[in-house]
């Protein structure tokens, strides 16, 4: 029995014949509908006409998470009065509820591209209904591309829907431009908001700090429970308090102890008992619940009896190292629409509440949406969908956000390396097969490349723990968390049981010749195939749960694998550094295959969270396409140091001393690292040589060409010129300090335009003064300086000029202390001599002190000594 009742409550159905007619029109829509208005349920409904009394079409509602795929199914079975199963389905990883009435499937986005990959018609399906595309997760955004695509080139026919409470509703317009050249989509826009609800802002006390990395500070979580309590007080229903992270959720849940109301933690890696258990509402006992919950009830979710929100105001993202290929989780403050979804949590039934642990001035600095996670994801996964697609660069699929090339170009070398693209970037079969597999590239490579090693059902269950890392509790022995696995009766080793038997089944078919215990590696594999391995533990070349953990980690991540250094802590061939928590089983192994780390920006090293023990030959195994050896010459600790070296990337496997041995063109580099690291007061640098630099660098910087410029950074790059044929003799540092620094500077003067020859006639070492004596000019600074006793100077009208600019006169006292400065003699004689005279005749009484030294005979004596030479 239909339940018109229910169905009659959802706003949303005033919108169905616009949406109809919009699509019947123009075969593309956006639906924008607010929260709790009923568009994930009763629309799907009515597209399929099982409602409504149109056309039978077969729909297929794709949701971002499974939890909310087998939520939407339940509710929309419901309210046709059926279970789930019948007119109603829904497919997820491992799990398949249909039936041959099937007309409405809701499935995963991951679901909907493998089957877009296999069958890109969608054979049978008329509708495609993509919901909460404001979450810009990178799954979803593929499908609609590739759904833009087919309903270009291949089913014109095939409707489209861009659905969602706060999406940029005018861009997914764009995005699905109509084939006929109408322009955007239309645009179908609910007005109904649910039950509606009232926001109220609690902002933490002052002093909370920003939380980084995965971190939150504890202060902030404190005030959290306290509004919790505070709603319970004030208001009745059940609350639904958002948090990032499961951490978070089990720290709230210690500071909630003794509140009166079941706490219950949902999460997506909750026991589905759990998850059941929420969305079915309170028990007979009507005792008042408080959800304790990740994103994952953000949307698609109506969690009954919930009247009450209350949002902590954070939100976690994934980030991507692409050049370590490792990736970490950052916390961010929720964006608009994220807590505009998570606020329609609470009307979803009747009228609610939403506590913001945010000021109200704060909430209008937040983002509009979430960062797309195109732009912050690892790629290989896109870009291994985009190849099998047959568009490898993805420039020709319909995206909000084109990839970033940075990315993109990790994402392809991780895909060549491992034999799933080919040179030009387009899927090989063996990639084909990969993407097949409903994984990762690295973990298809591994379980693709393991199965042969250490047999399939092992290589799957290995592959089923890093697909979803084990719970923390597990701790971070990847091969004890194996065995707690196969042990476990809790909800993580549920689902990996369910996981590790499709991967066995999906492997079994795609390893040739192989039957489930054995065959044959791929094309592009790395390791040796060696005698088929059974499936049972302890057989095959990698017998024990260590080895074979080891084996099939290093296979994903071989730029993982880490030795231990000896100042403690690891180094993964990737070349970053990595740590182990204090007290892990794994600190005395002396290489490890690191399944699961991460390294935020204020930290040195990656924190492992999960690895393996391997040994030296397993590592050089996996790690084989990283192996390199050769000779390495390079400026290290003040001198070149020459080695030949083997090493698994960053990782030194075994190192020899080159000697004299080493390639001459390698050392030469060196030597110039040297100094452009430490200058070239590394050669001898007499006091000549260093003055010929400064007259050189006036001449350039008064003259310009043919005079060298003599600057730090161009001498360097010079040194060919200059240097040679002294550098590529030199071999250490010790050679470099016997090069006459100042004899090879005179390699660059201008001899081939015979300027060079004019040298001292341009920035002559000494000027001659009119006393007589030969007066050493500096170059050193901004103009040349002339320092010089300013009796000498008597008689002398013009200032001294070097190259056409006048000299700096620095005027000296007989006892050689400065008394005066010009670059105008003349000047200076008519009205600065006076004052000098008038300070200095008292001082030095036997000097010669005129009242016109312009006419005055120059000297360098006393004046009775000036008297005896007249």
């Amino acid at each position: 029995m239909i339940r018109n009742d229910a169905l009659d409550r959802l706003p949303v159905r005033h919108a169905v014949p616009e949406l109809l007619a919009a699509l019947a029109e123009r075969g593309t829509a956006v639906l924008s509908a607010p929260p709790g208005t009923g568009k994930t349920t009763l629309v799907p409904l009515a597209l399929a006409g099982l409602i409504g009394g149109g056309p039978a079409r077969r729909v297929l509602v794709a949701e971002p998470r499974r939890m909310a795929v087998r939520a939407a199914a339940r509710r929309m079975a419901w309210l046709l009065g059926e279970e789930v199963g019948g007119a109603v389905g829904f497919s997820v990883r491992g799990e398949r509820r249909t039936g041959a009435a099937t007309r409405v499937e809701v499935v995963t986005t991951g679901i909907l591209l493998q089957r877009l990959q296999r069958d890109p018609e969608l054979a049978g399906v008329d509708v495609v209904l993509l919901d909460e595309c404001h979450e810009r997760h990178l799954d979803a955004d593929t499908a609609m591309a590739f759904l833009v695509d087919v309903r270009a080139t291949l089913r014109p026919e095939l409707k489209l829907i861009a659905a969602s409470a706060t999406s940029d509703a005018e861009a997914w317009a764009e995005l699905l431009t109509v084939l006929d050249g109408g322009g955007p989509a239309p645009i179908v826009w609910s007005k109904g908001e649910g039950h509606g609800y009232a926001v109220r802002f609690a902002a933490p006390p002052a002093g909370i700090r920003p939380a980084h990395g995965t971190w939150v500070d504890p202060a902030l979580l404190r005030h959290v429970a306290s509004t919790v309590r505070l709603a319970l007080e004030r208001h009745r229903g059940d609350v639904l308090c958002f948090l990032p992270g499961t951490g978070e959720i089990a720290r709230t849940a210690g500071l909630l102890d003794g509140v009166d109301a079941e706490v219950l933690q949902l999460h997506g890696r909750a026991p589905a008992a759990v998850q059941d258990a929420v969305l079915r509402g309170a028990g007979p006992d009507g005792r008042r619940r408080v959800v304790l919950s990740t994103s994952v009830a953000e949307s698609s979710l109506t969690v009954p009896g919930v009247r009450i929100v209350v949002d902590s105001g954070l939100a976690r993202e994934p980030r991507t190292d692409h050049a370590r290929g490792l990736g970490s989780l950052a916390t961010v403050p929720v964006s608009t629409a994220a807590a505009t979804q998570r606020a329609g949590r609470s009307g979803r039934e009747e009228a609610g509440v939403v506590y913001r642990c945010w000021s109200e001035a704060e909430d209008g600095s937040r983002a509009r949406f979430p960062s797309p996670e195109i732009r912050i994801a690892d790629l290989a996964d896109f870009a291994l969908r985009a190849a099998c697609w047959g568009d490898p660069t993805a420039e020709g699929l319909a995206l909000l956000d084109p990839p970033p090339a940075g990315a993109m170009a990790a994402a392809r070398a991780v895909l060549g390396s491992i034999g799933a693209v080919d040179g030009d970037g387009r899927a090989t079969e063996r990639g084909v097969r990969m993407s097949r597999l409903g994984l990762h590239p690295r973990l298809g490579r591994a379980l693709l490349d393991g199965a042969p090693e250490v047999g399939v059902r092992r290589a799957a269950e290995v592959v089923a723990l890093l697909s979803e890392e084990p719970p923390r509790d597990y701790g971070d022995d990847l091969a004890a968390a194996w065995r707690t696995a196969r042990q476990g009766t809790d909800g993580y080793g549920a689902r990996w049981r369910t996981e590790a038997r499709r991967l066995e089944r999906s492997a079994g078919e795609l390893v040739s010749g192989t039957t489930g215990a054995g065959g044959r590696a791929g094309a592009g594999s790395e390791v040796g195939t060696g005698a088929a391995a059974g499936a049972e533990a302890g057989s095959g070349p990698a017998g024990g749960d260590d080895a074979v953990a080891g084996l099939v980690t290093a296979l994903a991540f071989p730029e993982r694998v880490a030795r231990a250094r000896e100042q403690g802590g690891y180094l993964m061939v990737s070349g970053s550094g990595a740590r182990l928590a204090e007290g892990s089983r794994l600190r005395s192994s002396p290489w490890l295959a690191v399944a699961v780390a991460d390294r935020t920006a204020r930290d040195a090293t990656a924190r492992v969270r999960l690895a393996a023990v391997v040994d030296e030959a397993m590592a050089r195994r996996a790690a084989g396409r990283l192996r390199s050896t050769g000779e390495e010459v390079r400026w290290e600790d003040g001198d070149v140091v020459a080695r030949s070296v083997d090493r698994l990337g960053a990782v030194e496997l075994t190192v020899r001393p080159l000697g004299a041995g080493a390639e001459p063109a390698l050392v030469r580099e060196a030597l110039l690292d040297g100094l452009r690291r430490e200058g070239l007061g590394l050669l001898r640098w007499r006091k000549e040589a260093g003055e010929l630099r400064e007259r050189l660098a006036f001449l350039h910087r008064e003259l310009g060409g043919p005079w060298p410029d003599v600057s730090e950074g161009t001498l360097v790059d010079r040194a060919e010129e200059w240097l040679e044929p002294e550098l590529s003799r030199a071999s250490r540092r010790a050679d470099l300090g016997r090069i006459d620094a100042g004899e090879a500077l005179r390699r660059l003067l201008p001899w081939a335009s015979g300027e060079a020859v004019r040298l001292d006639e341009l920035a002559p070492e000494r000027i001659e003064v009119p006393s007589g004596s030969r007066i050493r000019v500096e170059y050193g600074g901004e103009r040349p300086v002339l320092a010089v006793k300013l009796q000498e100077m008597f008689g002398l009208a013009e200032t001294p000029r070097v190259a056409g600019v006048p000299v700096l006169v620095h005027l000296l006292s007989p006892a050689g202390r400065p008394a005066a400065v010009t670059a105008d003699l003349a000047s200076f004689w008519r009205e600065g001599y006076r004052a000098v005279r008038a300070e200095l005749r008292g001082r030095y009484p036997k000097h010669p002190w005129p009242e016109d030294p312009s006419a005055a005979v120059p000297t360098r004596h006393t004046s009775a000594r000036l008297r005896g030479e007249r």
